[in-house]
């Protein structure tokens, strides 16, 4: 038993948290790839290589397979966060966590879930990690977001909880996939109309 605190994790200790890894990245593609209500533990197991009995060992449910998705997806926007220069003007800082967004979308590393389903939401709210993530992010859009708006450079009229809302819903917006089907633009261009659209609206300047 590892009792020491900071010492280095025994060698079946590291296989059980490389599997996990595993299983959330299955899990990820999956979801990104067909939705929460489309992807099954049988493929998520199949993905990984296991029996759905030992999956069912590191995460008791779907919903939780799925949980554990959005936990890895927030850690990487949290990462990407720390990442944005602090001298930016905050609408830059704003449209950098887009692009970020839509990236990780168009990647297929972006999770497909259902707004409306009270055992994946559940999920969610009784992960501490997700929610910890989730508010220490919403936090930090909501003060760049009030600091763009005092300066003029976002509609100071719109109430920021709907700014933060539009933001979010790049994560999951079926533009994206148009255009590229489309097959008209790259996916830089693609990102770039997505960020135009989003903050400059379609109104004539």
């Amino acid at each position: 038993m590892n009792s020491v605190v900071g010492a280095k994790p025994s060698f079946k200790e590291q296989m059980l948290l490389a599997r996990e890894e595993a299983i959330v990245v299955a899990v990820n593609r999956l979801l990104a790839e067909k939705g929460f209500d489309a992807m099954t533990v049988d493929e998520v197991a199949a993905a990984v290589g296991i029996a759905k009995a030992s999956l069912y060992k590191h995460f008791p449910s779907k919903e939780d397979l799925a949980a554990a998705a959005m936990v890895r997806v927030m850690r990487g926007a949290r990462d990407f966060l720390d990442t944005i220069a602090p001298d930016l003007l905050p609408l830059e800082k704003l449209k950098a966590v887009v692009r970020w967004t839509i990236q990780v979308q168009l990647a297929g590393e972006m999770p497909s879930l259902p707004s409306q389903n009270s055992s994946l939401r559940a999920a969610l709210t009784g992960s501490r990690a997700y929610v910890d993530a989730l508010m220490e992010i919403s936090d930090c859009l909501g003060r760049w977001i009030e600091a763009a708006q005092a300066s003029g450079a976002l509609n100071a009229r719109l109430p920021p909880i709907v700014v933060l809302y539009t933001l979010y819903a790049r994560g999951c917006d079926p533009v994206l996939e148009f255009l590229r089907a489309g097959g008209q633009h790259s996916d830089d261009e693609i990102i770039e109309l997505v960020v135009s659209t989003c903050f400059d609206g379609l109104n004539s300047r």
